[in-house]
């Protein structure tokens, strides 16, 4: 089944590909905009190939992936809607599409009666006994999920290939308990991410949108909800650290921009750690290749940056303390790495947004 789940979205993936001279008009990512780095326009519509490989998941799934699956791909509707219909008329605002994530949240939460109530923090936990803020809580925590995994999706593979890494983790734990049913959905989504991800990576032939970075967002984030309410041995902070790096994107990104005069949260900018990652590493290592190349070079680095933390909460899953040792020290190398791409040394300063500000109204490469 897996297989078939990956090669329904590495198709449908190249299908979009060579039928966009129908669909273009409509489908194209235009390549002009403060936050673009590709060169010339591309369909951005892979969140339907994504979609549909999950619908054939659902179809051929045994009866206990189904039971997940079902109501998983049924709340996320809201949110896949106001992403496609984003990337196709190019007019949705930032807070409805935050909205529809949440949205999502909360009907996943309706339609299952699962919430998360078990975080790991006895003050937390305490007032997330009661199912009403349980709800709003994991509404929020889903939705912030969801747009942080738009917010990575800024380079070829980066967020298809992270999605495929962090719901493998999740995959990964959930087996090691003997829950066969929620690996195989875990699994599943990454089948499906990995099927999109080949096409859309290192040529950049496709994008995903905000309709797929939304739906796979979403997916991620009910899957890191599933695992501890499914296992009370497991957690919150095993699938906070498997989430940890769009999750730091999008925080540090909200902080800043609040923090800069006249930024509002949800303001495209080109000032997070991937964009650094590129104009400061990669240009400057690969300073004559081909820019689709130099794109596709910046993603690995950052799959490190998943792939790390995500590793050490499948080995600490059940290790409370050692997780959050994990987080803490995800932070403080984030931050690390930032401020040496910004202020060129390894310090934390409130230099940082001062850099930041000027590095965006340059357009050179500041050595390293």
């Amino acid at each position: 089944m897996l297989i078939i789940v990956f090669l329904t979205a590495l198709f449908s993936s190249i299908a979009i590909v060579l039928t966009q001279k129908w669909h273009g008009r409509f489908s194209t990512d235009s390549f002009l905009g403060v936050q673009k780095i590709h060169n010339q326009p591309t369909p951005r519509v892979g969140g339907l190939a994504i979609s549909l490989s999950l619908l054939v998941c659902w179809l051929l799934a045994p009866s206990d992936v189904r039971r997940i699956l079902g109501p998983m791909l049924l709340a996320s509707i809201p949110a896949f809607v106001f992403g496609l219909a984003d990337d196709i008329t190019k007019k949705i605002g930032v807070l409805p599409r935050l909205l529809a994530t949440m949205s999502s949240g909360a009907l996943a939460c309706y339609l299952t009666n699962i919430a998360m109530q078990d975080t790991g923090v006895w003050p937390l936990d305490a007032l997330l006994k009661m199912m009403p803020l349980a709800m709003l809580f994991t509404a929020f925590a889903v939705g912030g999920v969801a747009n942080a995994i738009n917010i990575i999706d800024g380079f070829n593979g980066l967020a298809s290939i992270a999605v495929t890494i962090m719901s493998c983790a999740i995959g990964f734990i959930a087996l090691s308990l003997a829950d066969v049913s929620l690996a195989t959905v875990c699994f599943s989504v990454s089948a499906s991410a990995l099927g999109f991800g080949l096409i859309n990576w290192p040529f950049g032939k496709i994008f995903m949108g905000d309709g797929g970075a939304y739906l796979l967002g979403f997916c991620l984030a009910w899957l890191a909800v599933l695992l501890p309410m499914r296992h009370e041995e497991v957690h919150a902070w095993a699938t906070i650290l498997v989430c940890i790096y769009p999750v730091l994107e999008v925080g540090f990104s909200v902080w800043r921009r609040q923090k800069r005069e006249g930024h509002r949260p949800g303001q495209p900018d080109k000032a997070h750690l991937h964009h650094f990652l590129h104009r400061r590493v990669v240009c400057r290592l690969f300073p004559r290749l081909d820019p689709t190349l130099q794109n596709s070079i910046t993603s690995p680095i950052c799959w490190f940056f998943v792939t790390v933390p995500a590793a050490w909460a499948v080995v600490f899953a059940t290790n409370t303390p050692l997780l959050v040792a994990g987080t803490v020290a995800s932070i403080i190398g984030y931050a690390a790495v930032y401020t040496r791409l910004t202020q060129f040394r390894w310090s934390l300063s409130a230099l940082t947004l001062q850099t930041v500000k000027a590095a965006e109204q340059s357009t050179g490469h500041a050595p390293l």
